[in-house]
Parts: C-alpha cells; sequence; structure tokens
C-alpha cells in the first residue's frame, strides 16, 4: 500500500512449549487483533501471566476498523497506548448528514468542555495494531506469531489447545482462554457454537483514497447525493492523508466486480471532480450483520470481540465494544486466577456484555434499517424524515446515519450496589465515570487517569483540613483498606487546593467532578477497576463499603444471582 509499510513479527521456534507438552499456563489468548492484544496487556497489567497465539505475523491488511470513540480511547489510555493512538489518528466531534447537497442534521458528540478525549479519533486499524504490539512487546508479553490453533478441547479446569507451527504440531493446556479470532472464529466454528441474528441484504464498498483535501476533520453522510444517486456515501478522513469512502451499492451489486480499480476510479471522480489527483490505496466489500453468540462464557472459555458478536460498522460499535469487553472482563479474571474472587464473578462478564451486545445490535439494526429501507414503507417514512430535517428541527432527531457507540451503562449488572440514597445525574452504579480536570500536586490532570486497575474509593470534601465524622473514620482506616487482599485506594477530591502526608489527594478545581457526580462533601463512589461506578453514598459507612466490595467481587450476589446470570444469557 502507498501510505503504509507491513512489518513483519519474528516467529519463534515452539521448542520451549514443546518439552514436557501438553503444558499447562493460567491464560491463553487466541487472535492478536486489536481485541486480544488490548486483553493481553490488560492481563499484563493485572499481573497475569499470558500467552498470545495468533496464525498470522503481521498487522491486519487493511484499513478495516477506523473509529475509536472517546471510551475506547479512555480505555486505551489505562492500558498505555492513548497518547499513541491520539497523536497519530485524526480527532473529531462533530457529524453532519446531507439530503443530495442540502445538510438536515448535525451533532456534536463532546458538546460539553472539561474532558481529556475527542469524541471520536479516525485512524487505520493497522497502525492501532502496531501500537499494541509495541505496548505489549513493553510489558513483556509473550506474543506467539505463525501459530495456529487447529483444534480446542473444553476440559472441565480448562481446555486443552492443539497448536500447528512451521517447527511442528504440539498441545498444550490452559486455566483460562480468551477467544478474540474474529468474526470468522475458528475455535466457535470448531466447537459448534452458535451466532445468531440478522444479515442485511445490502453492500457496500469501502474505498480507502489518497489525496491532499482541505475538508474539516468531521464525519460527512450523504442520502441521494447527486455524485451517487438513489444510495448513500460516508467520507472520513484518517491519518496519512487517507480517506475512507464508502458507497451503498445495493443486494445485486457484484461484489468481485465492485471491487475492480476500473469501476471504484469513477465513483470516485464523481464525488471528487475529475480535477482532484487521488490513489487508491485499498477496496473491500462489506455486508451488514448483526449477531451474537447466545453465551460468551463456556466454562473456561470466554469470547470477546467479532468471535462475540457482530454489528454494521455505520455506528463504529465493532471494535468499540470490543475494548469494552475487554475492559470488563479481565479485572475480573484476574481475581479468579488469584484466588480472591469465585468462578461465578466471570458469570457477570456473560451477562453484562450481552446485556450491552444487544444494545449495540438493536442501535445498529435501527441505523441500518434507515440508511437501508426494505420496504416502501419504511423508504417513504425515511424520505419523509429527510425532507422534513431540511427545515423543521423535530424531523432532525428521526434522521438516523448511525446512532455512535456510546458506553454502555451496566444498570442491571448484579455486581451493582443499589443506592440507598437519592442522587441525580448519570453517574449511576453501572456508569464507566465520566472525565474531568484535575490538580494533583499543583499539577494539571485528568480524572480517569487516576483510576483503573484497582477499586477506588472517592470521598469528597471540602478541605483536607476540615475532614470530619465519617470521613474521619475513613481517614483512619485508609491504610488497612489499601492492605487488604482486594485492596482499596483511598482518592479524597476537594474542592480547594489541599493536601496532607500519605493522602492521595485531587483538586476539583472546576467543580466539574462534584457536578458531574453530584457529590457535595461527605459523598463517596466506590469506583471498579474498570472505572465503573460499583456504589455511591451520601455518607461513608464503612459496613456499606465492605459490602459493596464484596458483591462486586462475586463474593456476596444476592441468592440464585450467578445462576440466574448464566441461564438469563442463554435465553
Amino acid at each position: 500500500m502507498a501510505t503504509y509499510v507491513y512489518p513483519t513479527f519474528p516467529y519463534r521456534a515452539p521448542h520451549d512449549l514443546m518439552a514436557g507438552a501438553p503444558q499447562r499456563r493460567p491464560l491463553v489468548v487466541i487472535g492478536a487483533g486489536p481485541v486480544g492484544l488490548a486483553a493481553a496487556i490488560d492481563a499484563c497489567l493485572q499481573g497475569l501471566p499470558v500467552i498470545v497465539f495468533d496464525e498470522d505475523d503481521s498487522v491486519s491488511f487493511g484499513s478495516r476498523a477506523v473509529c475509536y470513540a472517546k471510551r475506547s480511547l479512555e480505555i486505551l489510555d489505562r492500558l498505555g497506548v492513548g497518547d499513541t493512538v491520539v497523536n497519530q489518528g485524526v480527532s473529531w466531534n462533530v457529524g453532519r448528514t446531507f439530503l443530495r447537497e442540502d445538510e438536515v442534521y448535525r451533532f456534536n458528540l463532546v458538546p460539553e468542555p472539561g474532558h481529556k478525549r475527542p469524541g471520536m479519533i479516525n485512524l487505520q486499524q493497522y497502525h492501532l495494531e502496531a501500537a499494541l504490539v509495541r505496548r505489549a512487546q513493553e510489558l513483556g508479553v509473550d506474543l506467539r506469531w505463525k501459530y495456529r490453533v487447529a483444534g480446542v478441547v473444553p476440559l472441565a479446569d480448562g481446555a486443552r489447545l492443539s497448536l500447528e507451527t512451521p517447527d511442528g504440531a504440539f498441545d498444550i493446556e490452559a486455566d483460562w482462554v480468551i477467544v478474540a479470532d474474529g468474526a470468522r472464529s475458528h475455535v466457535r466454528r470448531q466447537l459448534g457454537l452458535d451466532i445468531e441474528g440478522q444479515v442485511f441484504k445490502d453492500r457496500f464498498l469501502i474505498a480507502d483514497v489518497v489525496m491532499t483535501a482541505d475538508f474539516p476533520a468531521e464525519r460527512w453522510f450523504w442520502f441521494d447525493p447527486p455524485f451517487h444517486p438513489n444510495q448513500s456515501v460516508l467520507l472520513h478522513k484518517q491519518s496519512d492523508n487517507v480517506w475512507r469512502i464508502d458507497f451503498q451499492l445495493g443486494w445485486d451489486a457484484d461484489p468481485e466486480e465492485e471491487k475492480k480499480a476500473e469501476n471504484i476510479l469513477p465513483r470516485v471522480r464523481a464525488m471528487l471532480g475529475d480535477e482532484r489527483e487521488f490513489e487508491l490505496e485499498w477496496a473491500s466489500i462489506y455486508t451488514f450483520q448483526c449477531r451474537r453468540m447466545t453465551q460468551f462464557r463456556h466454562g473456561h472459555l470466554l469470547f470477546a470481540g467479532d468471535a462475540a458478536h457482530q454489528v454494521s460498522p455505520f455506528g463504529a460499535r465493532g471494535a468499540n465494544s470490543g475494548f469494552q469487553d475487554v475492559d470488563d472482563l479481565v479485572w475480573k479474571l484476574a481475581l479468579v486466577i488469584q484466588g480472591l474472587a469465585p468462578a461465578a464473578l466471570l458469570d457477570s462478564y456473560n451477562t453484562d456484555r450481552v446485556y450491552a451486545a444487544d444494545e449495540n445490535i438493536r442501535n445498529s439494526t435501527r441505523s441500518t434499517d434507515f440508511i437501508t429501507p426494505k420496504s416502501s414503507v419504511s423508504k417513504l417514512f425515511r424520505n419523509a424524515a429527510l425532507e422534513l430535517a431540511r427545515s423543521h428541527p423535530f424531523a432532525r432527531k428521526l434522521v438516523n446515519s448511525g446512532r455512535l457507540s456510546v458506553p454502555c451503562v451496566l444498570v442491571d449488572s448484579v455486581l451493582n450496589t443499589p443506592d440507598v440514597d437519592a442522587f441525580s445525574g448519570d453517574m449511576v452504579p453501572g456508569a464507566p465515570l465520566a472525565d474531568a480536570p484535575v490538580r494533583v500536586a499543583g499539577q494539571a490532570a485528568w480524572l480517569l487517569d487516576q483510576l483503573g486497575n484497582r477499586f477506588v474509593l472517592l470521598a469528597f470534601v471540602d478541605r483536607i483540613d476540615a475532614i470530619g465524622g465519617a470521613l474521619a473514620a475513613l481517614h483512619e482506616q485508609s491504610a488497612a483498606l489499601a492492605a487488604q487482599a482486594i485492596a482499596v485506594q483511598v482518592i479524597w477530591v476537594t474542592s480547594h487546593a489541599s493536601a496532607a502526608p500519605n493522602m492521595t489527594t485531587l483538586h476539583d478545581q472546576d467543580s466539574l467532578i462534584a457536578q458531574r457526580l453530584d457529590a457535595p462533601p461527605g459523598s463517596a463512589y466506590l469506583i471498579r477497576p474498570d472505572q465503573h461506578v460499583a456504589a455511591r453514598w451520601r455518607a461513608f459507612d464503612a459496613g456499606r463499603l465492605r459490602a459493596a466490595l464484596r458483591r462486586a467481587t462475586g463474593q456476596d450476589l444476592p441468592a440464585g444471582a450467578a445462576s440466574q446470570s448464566a441461564s438469563g444469557a442463554a435465553a
């Protein structure tokens, strides 16, 4: 490709793994795409020895997934690659939708100030994967390239994997396996596991073109444009002066013919004009699919990303939901492997991420139905909504060119401690915490960068030197909380700049944390290792904190919750 030279990662002979085979490992990740690499990095950060098998020896071919949402960027920050991908990618917040040549709808993904990350960045998947590989290597993750997982046999206490390499075949056993081998998951098919849903009868052409253009870094979507009548077109800017163009083709289009350069170039010229120079870099044909496995946990096999669920690309919910799978899964798995939580905790990964997958599928299906109406009535409604949206604000809410990825709020998770006090705002138990600017030791910083990979209790106080009542008791207990088997770090959030020895403090300089969390002095929030809210109170109580921690780690769930989570996911 014109703008990218694909790396070749070094193959390592399996002699060490063949000795005494089958060896037993605590954790194996199958697949070194974005989700598998993120899982391996997260596992390493959680102190877990992990080995990754991938049958290839390079990054993905073509740009593929390109849009990464604000929540994914926050997860990548926690994994240590956020700055790399944001600096290399194209940041944007604004999306515009056109009917023919007229704008009918506009949105802003981050309409309020006080967030570290933009609503989205665009970055070719191969760049993202390369950054994740470098981070995994930096952490010492055991990456095995050109290792094909030819078979998987579930065991009562793990799984046995049959591997094929250039130096021969061998078996290895694992206590736990994260399966992240993509939409065509060989493991899923080999085990005969179901994936159900809908395949939409339409085809789209992806054309990546290299050109110099002064178009703003925004998402542009056209219905019935003059350069591609009666169909839709999407335009995104990527890094390296690469622009992604998606052309709707219709179900009757011949995929092999449409991928030929002589058929692609006239479409692009009609859009850009004959005078603009460009180079075709990559092209692909795809169809919409909205499907998921019935369950994401099968004993000691845990499915994540496209191996577990698939959605149409409009809405950027594929890779983004895969990162959220990892975010939910790995801290729970670490507690189980370390003997600090029961294996039933992983049932909550199944139910919570199935819930999230259904939310993504629901939104993706609605977008697809609007973009590609399949009946005369639905097309009539779509066209009427677009025409009305030109001049009537109420109709703009009906325009759906892809409801973009937002983090799932796990309101029904069994790990949440229900509120006993009244709160306002969006930071309910199960929600990912909103970011905000802070000052740490007088230096500008961000709230979410102070959290993650451990449980944290945010304790709100006006001034450190004004601690009293129940918060004073918390201060006395903070060292014990940090030293217990499942540690809880106390972080004090102050409305005035103040500090004290042996106390971690954040200055809420703009009062945005207190506003977004509805947290006046005296309030306390328990935050999970994945930065989701586990519990909150108007006043600290040691007994309530202990109960919430036990519940959030699967040790004190309501009776029958674990079995309900498994059966509920299968329903």
